[in-house]
């Protein structure tokens, strides 16, 4: 089996920074991607940021300009890594690590819990 395990997180005063990062593992064969997604309360579950084995990244407009998405694979690790600068209370949600897996589907973290407080 797979798993994605999250650190990081917290509460942060409004403009703060935090990072989190994920590391994969287990029966792995390759990865064609990994990101974050996040879910606010009484909100669907929208993409934060992504990164694929090339180097590709897909980040959310609301997010662009402050936070970066940056991993670490091979050798065994598959880590991605999530740095977030200037935050704001709208970014306050559960913040979840997603892995897509070749041949193995996608994978999900647990969650993080991310507080801006103004």
């Amino acid at each position: 089996q797979v798993q994605l395990v999250e650190s990081g997180g917290g509460s942060v005063q409004h403009g703060g920074s935090l990072g989190l990062s994920c590391a994969a593992s287990g029966r792995i064969s390759s990865i064609n991607a990994m990101g974050w997604y996040r879910q606010a309360p009484g909100k669907q579950r929208e993409l934060v940021a992504t990164i694929t084995s090339g180097g590709s990244r897909n980040v959310a407009d609301s997010v662009k300009g402050r936070f970066t998405i940056s991993s670490i694979r091979g050798n065994a690790k598959n880590t991605v890594y999530l740095q977030m600068n200037s935050l704001k209370p709208e970014d306050t949600a559960v913040y979840y690590c997603a892995a897509d897996i070749k041949g193995q589907g996608n994978y999900w973290g647990q969650g993080t819990q991310v507080t801006v407080s103004s």
